[in-house]
């Protein structure tokens, strides 16, 4: 599990720099942003495999969790309106 968290804290900054480029170049609705934060931290972690030995099933999870990390947990279930850009 340590080492699901670390490969997470190295994705976070990376991720949060792809949905912040996401967010400027689309226009997109506030409120998804975090679901896609999350579903673009999968897709990340999937796609890692040269830079660790980590299963697929762990770089999954770590993605999810940076992907979380990097809009904020509570975030998801906030009511939020108006649109990025």
């Amino acid at each position: 599990m340590e080492e699901v968290l670390i490969f997470a804290t190295i994705l976070a900054p990376i991720l949060t720099a792809l949905v912040q480029l996401v967010k400027k170049t689309i226009k997109l609705p506030t409120n998804i942003v975090p679901a896609l934060s999350f579903v673009i931290g999968i897709g990340l972690g999937a796609i890692a495999y040269p830079f660790t030995d980590l299963d697929l099933v762990l770089r999954l999870w770590a993605g999810g969790f940076a992907g979380l990390a990097a809009t904020g947990l509570f975030e998801i279930g906030t009511k939020r309106e108006g649109t990025t850009k």
